[in-house]
């Protein structure tokens, strides 16, 4: 598990999330830290280093 930063798509706040490198690839919904906004987070792992990130608002 390792520390990630970013830019939130809704507040633009800077947050950060753990990620879990065990797991290639994943996809999953996180709530922003400031503005609880839910965020569909989309981390790629190759040998445990993150190669991809996206973090993406979901269209309501």
């Amino acid at each position: 598990m390792f520390e990630h930063f970013f830019q939130c798509p809704y507040c633009w706040e800077e947050i950060s999330m753990l990620l879990d490198a065990s797991v290639s690839s994943q996809t999953y919904i996180e709530d922003c830290e400031v503005c609880c906004n839910p965020i569909e987070v989309t981390p790629q792992f190759q040998a445990e280093e993150l190669i991809a990130f996206q973090a993406t608002d979901i269209e309501q």
